[in-house]
């Protein structure tokens, strides 16, 4: 099981990374869990721009999303081998609705699901994708937000990925144990206290402590934070390794 960082950026894109958008890799599968600004022209850097098995989306914010809306075009209007296949795309309720009306001028209403064929998450849920097995929790986070739980069947190594929340009980839940817990970490301890919207990178630890994970990977680090802090922050909570993520890194588990 391997995990590229595609993107890492949060809220906008820095002059190092596109935002937020991960490639997860087993058994010749293909699984993206989001793909915001910048995630698609980084993403062929490291698969072939028709090679992807499935798409999960954690929520509807751009910056995890809106790449889909250029990859929709690579799809539909691809001249050589003709128009693609549908490709599974897991996300909130709405979706669809969301990526046609960020597109705006799509060819009909219903042009986003001849290749894209979308499944929507519900809290507690899940999906099966190749060889991986998709817990989804409901998160903390001012639109319906999900973390993931990748369990890769025939190993059993979990990859958990916060996608954008709070602290809440339903990330512990879904980092419980795992191998490798990528969570954002957007805020500064003693500078932002928002409720309900994200993770400094001292909760970060603190939940990576509780659940008892095996590594920590920081990520959605707005250009605006000093990674560093967070970093040192996370490190002062959580025994286990813990680094930042950067775009084009690989993972294994």
């Amino acid at each position: 099981m391997k995990l590229t960082v595609v993107g890492c950026s949060g809220s906008f894109p820095s002059t190092e990374s596109a935002c937020s958008s991960y490639l997860v890799e087993a058994d010749g599968f293909r699984l993206l869990l989001d793909m915001g600004n910048g995630a698609l022209g980084e993403l062929q850097r490291h698969c072939g721009l028709y090679d992807l098995d499935a798409i999960a989306l954690s929520h509807l914010h751009a910056d995890h999303c809106i790449d889909m809306c250029g990859y929709f075009v690579a799809r539909y209007y691809r001249h050589d081998g003709g128009r693609c296949a549908p490709i599974p795309v897991h996300g909130p309720p709405g979706t669809e609705q969301r990526l046609t009306t960020a597109y705006a001028d799509t060819p009909s209403e219903s042009s986003m699901s001849e290749v894209f064929t979308f499944h929507s998450l519900a809290p507690r849920g899940g999906f099966e994708a190749g060889p991986f097995r998709v817990g989804t929790e409901l998160v903390d986070h001012p639109v319906e937000a999900y973390a993931f739980r990748v369990e890769h069947v025939p190993s059993g190594k979990v990859l958990t990925y916060s996608g954008d929340t709070g602290p809440c009980p339903a990330l512990e839940l879904a980092a419980r144990d795992a191998d490798l817990f990528l969570c954002e970490a957007s805020f500064t301890d003693g500078k932002e206290q928002i409720p309900g919207l994200h993770l400094n990178g001292r909760e970060a630890g603190e939940t990576a402590a509780r659940a008892g994970v095996s590594r920590l990977v920081l990520t959605h680090v707005p250009p605006w934070t000093d990674a560093q802090i967070n970093l040192r922050d996370a490190k002062a909570v959580f025994d286990g390794p813990v680094e930042l993520a950067r775009p084009g890194a690989v993972h294994e588990l």
